[in-house]
């Protein structure tokens, strides 16, 4: 089982950075408000110096779905809708205590960070063009077919687990109460992505190390290391850290 994303991809957008992180043991009983507020505090000085619109990360966002046939205003990456919302109404939706730390780190670094029950893909997944064929529930329980050559996060079944590549998760893989391995994947494409990156994924490492005394491993992934390898049973536990 692996995350990967296709060849295709990387020849059409080679400035892509994504990392990567797998976790087993997480629970839905954590509480992480205190945490949420240094990152929302990092986000809050960002927006009061201009608008998530003109943040790098964001306007490289918009160019790549631009690229894509997208139009950026209306199909906005996932870290610009939650900046967006952020700053008009001042906080986020609590959802379950690892999205919660997710979307706060997303908008203090102004990158998508998706987040997988891995309980629910069936064996790889892959970010690559869809077919047409692909299935996408979404979270009021209705089933779309994402157009051919779409963006999405498809799996062996030919479930789609993201529409139009950072834009909007499935509610099939979607984090729940039971949820305890998951897929972490941070993706972005400004300029400085490639010292991004790996700090964002550092931080979330650490606060599943905070919380949930988990011991995550990560990867940052490229053209030629494309490849993240999974267990293929995702309910072995993997060992707390310790220290």
């Amino acid at each position: 089982m692996y995350f990967r994303h296709s060849n295709e991809m990387w020849n059409e957008f080679p400035e892509l950075v994504p990392g990567v992180l797998f976790a087993d043991g997480i629970t839905a009983d954590a509480i992480v408000t205190h945490r949420l507020n240094g990152y929302y505090a990092i986000a809050t000085e960002r927006l009061a110096q201009g608008p998530e619109s003109e943040m790098p990360e964001i306007q490289a966002w918009r160019r790549c779905f631009s690229k894509m046939g997208l139009k950026p205003t209306q199909y906005r990456c996932a870290s610009e809708a939650l900046l967006r919302r952020f700053r008009q109404e001042g906080s986020l939706p609590r959802l379950h205590p690892l999205v919660d730390l997710c979307n706060a780190v997303s908008i203090a670094f102004a990158i998508p960070v998706a987040v997988f029950d891995l309980s629910k893909i069936s064996a790889d997944i892959e970010v690559r063009h869809a077919d047409g064929r692909e299935s996408y529930l979404t979270f009021s329980g209705e089933v779309e077919h994402p157009e051919p050559r779409e963006v999405v996060f498809a799996d062996s079944a030919g479930q789609a687990h993201a529409r139009r590549w950072t834009n909007r998760q499935s509610g099939l893989s979607a984090v729940r109460e039971d949820t305890r391995s998951v897929l972490i994947v941070a993706e972005a494409l400004h300029d400085s992505a490639a010292s991004d990156v790996p700090r964002l994924i550092d931080t979330i490492a650490a606060e599943l190390a905070a919380v949930w005394s988990l011991e995550a491993r990560r990867g940052l992934l490229s053209r030629s290391s494309p490849l993240f390898d999974l267990p293929a049973e995702t309910n072995v536990q993997l060992e707390p850290k310790r220290g």
